[in-house]
């Protein structure tokens, strides 16, 4: 298999996953053969046992005095993102269908990436360290945050969403794997991190499952008889804007705050991503059997290739600079000899 595909092979994989539903519907409906109601909930609780298992905590050690570049991340991932969110929604939310409309917000309240970030963030020559903080500070926070600003948001929309349920089923399927992961790191961290690839290749298998098991219920609902290209174009734009919003303002709050090029990177790479190894398995708990859920995750898979796309890109070409500036040699000062005449300088 061409390494391209070996590369990538999720990222390919989302849209046959979608296709899938379209063709075999009933096999990955709640009520089907495969119980996804019940197998999707057992799928996310193994994602966060990985990720607890592969977590390094050491990393939040080592980076926590790098205040400046948290603080950038952190606030932008669950301040300034969801806020940019909710004043494009007033401005063209609309003009959307319902849940198309929450998918979005759905997106702008997730936490940041990790393994993508770090990839990126080393490729660009940045601070690996700090990146790594900041995607496992993101996706710790996330499972608290994002919950509470999707309950906030669905209340002032004046959709009920009961929030001691959500967190009851985050503690048992999201929390609780977590913490177990971490608690079993110290005995198995050689093999976690022997098998780390692997664990990671299951992890997104597991994604794509839900995704499969997501649209199948959808398609069962008949809810993309309703809708088609007039809603696949307005969130392909919608994508498109937030994004590349995303990316200006980290550069501008980044340049604010003077960082080193190092951290200024780290922040380019972190604070415009959002997860989708946490946000389908997080969609699948906050919002449960709900029948548009396909259309709800349609904005986070469109923003998925999306940022791999360009953030790579651009991580490529910084990382060229750094090279470029490293071979460039550093310009001498003159020589500060005594004048030869006797004319005062």
């Amino acid at each position: 298999m061409p390494p391209f595909f070996l590369r990538n092979w999720f990222a390919l994989s989302l849209p046959i996953a979608v296709a899938l539903a379209w063709v075999l519907p009933d096999l990955g409906a709640a009520d089907g053969p495969l119980k996804t109601a019940l197998s999707t909930k057992a799928g996310v609780a193994l994602i966060f046992l990985i990720q607890g298992l592969t977590l390094p905590a050491a990393a939040l050690r080592k980076g926590v005095s790098q205040w400046k570049l948290h603080l950038l991340v952190q606030s932008f991932t669950f301040l300034v993102f969801p806020l940019m969110g909710i004043a494009l929604d007033r401005l063209a939310g609309g003009w959307l269908a319902p849940d198309l409309r929450l998918g979005f917000l759905y997106l702008a309240v997730l936490p940041s990436t990790i393994t993508t970030s770090v990839i990126l963030t080393g490729m660009a020559g940045g601070n690996t360290v700090g990146a790594l903080f900041n995607a496992v500070l993101s996706s710790l926070l996330g499972v608290f945050i994002t919950p509470l600003w999707v309950a906030w948001l669905m209340k002032a929309s004046g959709q009920q969403q009961p929030l001691g349920p959500i967190i009851l089923e985050i503690v048992a399927l999201l929390l609780t794997p977590l913490v177990l992961g971490q608690a079993l790191r110290p005995t198995c961290a050689a093999w976690t991190d022997r098998n780390k690839k692997r664990l990671g290749n299951l992890s997104s298998a597991i994604v794509l499952f839900i995704v499969y098991a997501a649209f199948c219920n959808s398609v069962k609902q008949r809810l993309w008889t309703q809708h088609g290209l007039d809603v696949l174009l307005p969130a392909a734009g919608g994508v498109v804007l937030l994004f590349g919003l995303a990316v200006l303002v980290t550069e501008v709050l980044a340049r604010a705050l003077s960082l080193p090029r190092p951290d200024l990177i780290a922040a380019r790479c972190c604070a415009p991503q959002k997860t989708l190894a946490s946000g389908v398995p997080m969609a699948k708990i906050i919002f449960g059997a709900h029948p548009g859920l396909g259309l709800i995750l349609l904005p986070v898979l469109l923003y998925h290739p999306l940022q791999l796309i360009v953030c790579g890109a651009l991580a490529s070409r910084w990382g060229r600079e750094g090279e470029r500036s490293d071979a460039d040699p550093a310009p001498q000062p003159p020589d500060c000899q005594a004048p030869r005449s006797g004319n005062a300088q």
